[in-house]
């Protein structure tokens, strides 16, 4: 896979396997894909939550266990329509279901966000460094609606090594005026991009996307850079 100049190429990681509590996500895909220094590595939020042993029992089929269980990864409801809760997670994501994740675990159980997304992100960069040698970016993903769009997109939850916010304020555009707010939420694009290649029953839960330019490497942070303050947020 090649990238030329102003081009991503993205991959698809195959070859991970059922991922369990306690396995190693960098060692696994260090050894199941060819890293090169500078790409980006997405993973799925379920395999990460997975690996921590963020999975929990409850039955599929108990409307109420499962709203208790939502309300329970809540710090805020915001809104509900039927057994659909909009909420805010301790992370500060507002999200369906507070990222209670219903879908592709076994039979009796869900998944939860976790913990640290970041931190998570940190740990699988660091490990890949270790396992491979090769300095890469990191972005944990998970699926997002939006408001008054209709579809689901990718966005990040934590990244490491990749910027989360690329701030192109105070250079100018191709006509040469200056951009006074333009900010891009990089490791979303970077999400939004390894999920076409992911899929949603494909079984592949990480990407690769080789080709970002240096600017788009730093020490950033999701939960740090990417949430919009409530002081800032028009919809609060």
């Amino acid at each position: 896979m090649r990238a030329t100049e102003n081009s991503l190429a993205v991959l698809g990681v195959r070859g991970l396997g059922e991922v369990r509590r306690g396995d190693d996500l960098a060692a696994l895909i260090a050894g199941a894909v060819e890293l090169a220094d500078r790409d980006v590595v997405v993973v799925t939020q379920k395999v990460v939550s997975k690996a921590e042993g963020r999975l929990v029992a409850v039955d599929h089929a108990d409307a109420e266990g499962r709203r208790r269980l939502v309300e329970s990864e809540s710090v805020r409801v915001l809104r509900r329509r039927g057994e659909l809760i909009v909420a805010e997670t301790r992370h500060g994501f507002v999200c369906a279901n507070a990222g209670v994740d219903f879908s592709n675990v076994p039979e009796g159980q869900a998944a939860l966000l976790p913990r640290d997304p970041d931190r998570s992100a940190r740990r699988i960069r660091d490990g890949i460094r270790a396992a491979c040698g090769r300095t890469v970016g990191v972005v944990v993903s998970d699926t997002f609606g939006r408001p008054w769009r209709r579809g689901l997109t990718d966005a990040a939850i934590g990244c490491a090594g990749v910027l989360a916010v690329l701030d192109l304020r105070g250079t100018c555009d191709a006509g040469g005026r200056e951009l006074q707010v333009t900010e891009v939420a990089i490791v979303d694009e970077l999400a939004g991009a390894a999920e076409l290649v992911m899929g949603k029953g494909d079984g592949i839960p990480a990407a690769v996307v080789r080709g970002a330019p240096r600017s788009w490497f730093g020490d950033g942070r999701v939960g740090r850079d990417l949430l919009r303050p409530a002081s800032e947020d028009l919809f609060r």
